[in-house]
């Protein structure tokens, strides 16, 4: 008689926990035990349950554990399984990394913890069970198109539609409805207005809560009609994605070197690499939306912007539409104050929904959607890919069902502010894809190509590129760890599903035109790619959500809808033009909610690098890990001694701010 000793370990969230009927049994290479019950006494409210199982011999190298909860006839409830530990005779521990909700009585099987690719010695037995799993998360994890031309998501109306594993824990669902009930600190607005009325001037706005609170916000109502301060914006602010070195104009920018000659020989100083474009070019066109039965106006902006001697971004001329004519004057720093604002304010506009739809919609919420989708349905749990990717998977699929739900649906809060919700979106989002490549994905190829190498006081990029080679020396090294050559990368079928699912669901583009692969040759072009996915559900989500509210409270500095045509002829805005077309009272009101929501910490924050779940179990992964994790923290230091000096702090991509996670 030989006896195995088994430490299980579960979650001590309510509503987490199961009732004593529970069968174990083990599985190893020469047999497998009888059925025995975990316990007959113990309600698994604690974090741990122990008991063993005896037989008569040995069952050798052990694989896996099923699992089996007995059905109960007065409640049925559900049980999150963190992992097992099993001392078999010899003293050997095996580890079953587990992370699962169990909802039913079926019987569930998982692997011992080593990682395993996909590789033809398997045994048939093991590539079979592996398949009937697959097989089974597929019909769970079904593919649904939104529309036409945008990437597939999950198949769920709701976020109870969702796999047990995908949905927040009950804490968390918790914290966000009661965040959204709460009147937040802009309690003034509500009691003293009608919320439908203009803004009768900027100090109206100012006394909506106290700004000096918020050390970025404040920063931003006291200096958002400053030129620098504008310029800045570009690369440190919500939307650092779109500015790039201009090497020649556009030929729908007609800007002189006369009109500009107050500010700089422009032939000079493209030559130098000192002029910059930013170019709204996919807003063009675009429908907007009628709100409370009044026409709402966006613009597709050209800036040129000039880097100066002091190492100042400065806009030196602004064309609100693409094409060139007499009713679309270059708005230039020498015109009027109030043409000057009024121009700078449709700019901002723009960048509202810009950013809101291509930057951070649909390059991280729906694209992390994407990668979270095809792992669940082409990777085992016990295949390296998968230890490596869940973490940066974590609530994903949640706040999506969600975000197509209360965000962007009919009446969703995106769609009620922004002059772009409905048709305008769809059609944002479209093009975005379109114009989508696999190197804009890849910040040191995004940078490349953008001419933005350079500059100097881009944080953004500053910080982005010392993750990306912090996070691909790590995934290098895990991937390393199991794929020895280049002939594993190119027989793992299940890496190929992957990829596949994520190519013909997620990009819908021909590959010549984006980029974007469709299979790998070799461990290196894993590494990118796989970098890529977790940089985006992470680091980059972090770069375009993080500051939402703090340059977004300021409503004037950020406003989601104009309500008046952009100025065909100068000096003839007044300050009283620039409030009747800023957003009125409930606009704004609505706006900065949502901003404060989507920008919110929550109690559950991941930082990124953390892994609470201990998916790998093998030396040399749980090695890189710990090193991944110093070089994060060793990185913070430096970026927060930097801050200190900085007016305006660049935090997002602190590591320590960053979330592991599209997790809202």
């Amino acid at each position: 008689m030989v006896t195995y000793e088994i430490t299980v370990e579960h979650s001590t969230e309510s509503e987490s926990c199961t009732l004593p009927h529970v069968d174990l049994k083990l599985v190893g290479e020469k047999g497998m035990t009888k059925s025995a019950p975990l316990s007959e006494n113990d309600n698994y409210k604690e974090l741990v349950s122990k008991c063993t199982i005896d037989c008569d011999d040995p069952i050798g190298k052990l694989l896996r554990i099923e699992i089996k909860k007995r059905p109960l006839y007065v409640v049925e409830n559900n049980w999150f399984l963190k992992n097992i530990k099993v001392k078999d005779p010899n003293g050997e521990t095996y580890y079953f990394p587990i992370y699962t909700w169990i909802t039913d009585c079926k019987k569930h099987s998982f692997n011992e913890g080593q990682a395993l690719i996909a590789k033809k010695e398997l045994s048939p037995s093991g590539r079979f069970n592996r398949h009937k799993k697959l097989s089974q998360l597929k019909e769970t994890y079904c593919w649904q198109v939104f529309e036409k031309g945008i990437p597939h998501h999950i198949q769920a109306m709701l976020p109870s539609h969702l796999p047990r594993n995908d949905q927040f824990i009950e804490v968390k669902q918790d914290e966000f409805k009661k965040n959204q009930e709460q009147t937040v600190v802009w309690k003034k607005l509500k009691e003293s207005t009608k919320c439908y009325d203009t803004w009768p001037d900027f100090e109206q706005i100012s006394e909506l809560m106290d700004y000096s609170k918020y050390d970025i916000l404040g920063y931003v109502k006291d200096n958002w009609k400053d030129d620098a301060f504008f310029g800045y914006q570009f690369l440190n602010g919500i939307n650092p994605m779109l500015i790039q070195r201009c090497t020649s104009l556009p030929d729908n920018f007609p800007v002189t070197e006369h009109m500009i000659c107050h500010y700089c020989n422009l032939p000079q100083e493209i030559e130098k690499g000192n002029i910059y474009l930013c170019n709204y070019q996919i807003l063009d066109g675009v429908a907007t939306r009628d709100i409370k039965g009044k026409k709402q106006y966006l613009m597709a902006p050209l800036v040129l912007l000039h880097k100066t001697a002091e190492d100042k971004l400065m806009p030196i001329a602004i064309q609100l539409q693409q094409k060139p004519g007499a009713d679309n004057p270059i708005f230039l720093p020498s015109d009027s104050e109030h043409d000057w604002l009024l121009a700078k304010i449709f700019v901002r506009s723009a960048e509202f929904n810009f950013h809101q739809l291509n930057c951070h919609l649909l390059r991280t919420h729906l694209l992390s959607e994407v990668f979270a989708v095809s792992l669940m349905r082409n990777l085992p749990m016990v295949h390296p890919l998968y230890k490596l990717l869940i973490p940066h998977s974590r609530y994903t699929l949640h706040i999506n069902t969600m975000a197509r739900l209360i965000l962007i649906s009919e009446t969703g809060a995106f769609t009620q502010v922004a002059a772009s919700g409905g048709e305008g979106m769809i059609q944002i989002l479209r093009k975005s894809l379109s114009s989508m490549t696999y190197r804009s994905l890849c910040i040191p190829d995004d940078i490349e190509d953008r001419g933005m190498k350079d500059i100097p006081n881009f944080f953004y990029r500053d910080d982005g590129l010392k993750l990306w080679d912090i996070l691909h020396r790590f995934v290098e090294g895990i991937l390393k760890h199991y794929y020895k050559t280049d002939d594993d990368v190119q027989n793992d079928r299940e890496l190929e599903d992957w990829i596949w699912d994520i190519f013909e669901h997620g990009f819908l583009c021909p590959k010549e035109k984006s980029g974007i692969p469709l299979d790998f040759k070799n461990v290196n072009d894993l590494a990118k790619f796989v970098t890529m996915v977790i940089f985006t559900s992470s680091v980059q989500h972090a770069a375009v959500n993080s500051g939402q509210f703090d340059y977004g409270g300021w409503m004037p500095n950020l406003p989601s809808t104009l309500r008046r045509p952009p100025p065909s002829t100068k000096g003839e805005a007044t300050e009283a033009t620039i409030l009747e077309t800023l957003p009125d009272k409930s606009i704004t009101l609505a706006a900065m909610t949502t901003l404060y929501l989507l920008s919110r910490r929550y109690s559950d924050f991941v930082p990124f690098g953390t892994y609470p779940e201990h998916h790998f179990t093998e030396e040399q992964p749980l090695k890189l890990m710990e090193k991944f994790k110093e070089e994060l923290k060793e990185l913070s230091k430096v970026i927060k001694e930097r801050n200190i000096k900085l007016d305006v702090p660049y935090k997002y991509l602190d590591p320590e701010e960053i979330e592991n996670s599209v997790s809202i």
